[in-house]
């Protein structure tokens, strides 16, 4: 199997981009995050799962030229754009590294920190990667992580059922290919599993009008995410295009609101 067929939501430009934009609408409370998880200047970070890098671009920041982060990632094609950006901007301090995370073991030990976002989510068995993680962590780092534990609150007020088919279908797409939407719910005891302890857990929700910016967060993943079923033939090209029109019906009516898919934010630390 391709590798853009191997991932659900697949490796193209519009993925990639949609990325980006997912990373902007996080990026305020991820620096909050890093921040109280003590990440700094000349550590060095893993960014677990790190895809094309949006993130990793933002902690080589953080870290400064005298510290490291370390982009962990199995696609080919996503690896390809980061170092891309890493020329293009002249960032020195990012190391790429191309893994099957669940199959290799991870390259550095003694890290000083570590990250991840929407990556356990799509693995068989995640406690395998919290398990290398936790090794190539030194005593007192943190491990800060981002995970669905409710992805079926992603609704609509008032309710749109197209958009709730499609939500369906997004759960249903993710488990048929090994991942669970919700794995947040079992995080914190597969941690303590590993040897963390966690030190924060919180819930992330939004409720939130057409106007504000999160709103492009879960808006751009309904454009590609039903290309992708079409290309993926879980749905025809016609149902694709009801689905779509019912939601731009929805967003141009006045007074709709968005209820956003629930995130666990943890940040652990390795004793």
């Amino acid at each position: 199997m391709s590798e853009e067929r191997d991932y659900v939501l697949g490796t193209h430009d519009d993925e990639v981009e949609r990325l980006g934009l997912q990373h902007r609408v996080w990026r305020p409370r991820v620096l909050d995050a890093w921040q109280r998880a003590g990440f700094t200047k000349d550590q060095t970070i893993l960014d677990v799962g790190s895809g094309p890098g949006h993130a990793t671009l933002d902690l080589a920041q953080i870290v400064g030229p005298g510290g490291r982060v370390v982009a962990l990632e199995r696609s080919r094609r996503f690896l390809d754009w980061l170092e891309g950006e890493l020329r293009r901007r002249g960032i020195t301090n990012v190391e790429s590294v191309e893994l099957d995370l669940v199959k290799d073991d991870v390259p550095s030990r003694g890290a000083d920190g570590a990250w991840s976002r929407w990556f356990l989510a799509f693995l068989e068995d995640p406690r395998i990667v919290l398990a290398k993680v936790h090794r190539a962590l030194r005593p007192g780092a943190s491990f800060v992580l981002h995970e669905y534990f409710d992805y079926r609150t992603w609704r609509m007020i008032p309710r749109v059922p197209e958009q709730e088919e499609f939500v369906a279908m997004v759960m249903e797409t993710w488990r048929a290919s090994g991942g669970e939407p919700d794995v947040g719910l079992d995080l914190p005891r597969w941690l303590a599993d590993a040897g963390f302890e966690i030190e924060s857990i919180a819930p992330i929700v939004h409720v939130v009008p057409r106007s504000s910016f999160v709103w492009e967060w879960p808006r751009a993943f309904v454009d590609v995410g039903l290309r992708r079923f079409v290309d993926l033939k879980r749905i025809t090209p016609e149902r694709a295009g009801a689905i779509a029109r019912a939601f731009a019906r929805c967003e141009a009516e006045p007074g709709t609101l968005m209820i956003t898919p629930a995130v666990l934010e943890i940040v652990a630390r390795r004793p």
